[in-house]
């Protein structure tokens, strides 16, 4: 299965009040490390979504081999962003089976994360969409298929990838990632993630 992949990346941060996508986790940014686990795995092409601080966070990712997007709608709302998203991984790989979407604001989402979907996504043909369930409910990051991609571009900006697996629930498949309900919006958050891991 040729699966591609797209980091969410483009939001103000407005609640951390700093760009969160460049703040330190296990040594390195936080998009940084989700980008190389991202090419852990056999996604390709690796897509960025970028918007609000398009100017910090271009510098940081230099001589990485992935495809940079520039939502300049990025303030319309998520769904814009996953509609741009899949259009760079088109226009690198139009043969793409199925693309992975994820958000640059949670740490835990790694390398075995993402296999595991690819996996599922493989053991289960009927299935169309594979989803992160935490929290009692399912959500990013998720893996769609090809027969859904006409549904994600004619997603609305304010729309989430939560509304696509709403929407095709009997083709949903979930598996259980407890460490997905940890997203750093907030300095709090943030301080909460660095003291667990000390």
């Amino acid at each position: 299965m040729n699966v591609g992949l797209v980091i969410l990346a483009a939001g103000e941060s407005s609640r951390m009040g700093a760009p969160k996508q460049l703040l330190p986790i296990f040594g390195k940014s936080m998009l940084k490390y989700l980008i190389e686990e991202a090419f852990e795995t056999n996604c390709v092409p690796v897509t960025v979504v970028l918007g609000a601080h398009k100017s910090k966070i271009v510098p940081e990712l230099h001589n990485m081999p992935i495809s940079i997007i520039d939502n300049a709608n990025w303030a319309s709302g998520m769904g814009s962003s996953i509609k741009m998203g899949l259009i760079g991984v088109y226009m690198v790989e139009k043969s793409v089976d199925a693309v992975i979407f994820m958000t640059s604001d949670m740490p835990f989402v790694n390398a075995k994360v993402l296999n595991k979907m690819i996996q599922i996504a493989e053991e289960h043909p009927e299935k169309t969409i594979v989803a992160a369930k935490y929290n009692g409910t399912v959500g990013i990051p998720t893996l769609f298929k090809r027969s859904v991609f006409e549904q994600l571009l004619d997603i609305e900006p304010k729309a989430g990838a939560k509304n696509i697996i709403q929407a095709n629930k009997k083709d949903t498949i979930s598996f259980d990632f407890d460490l997905g309900s940890v997203d750093l919006d907030t300095k709090q958050d943030y301080f909460e993630f660095l003291q667990s891991k000390n």
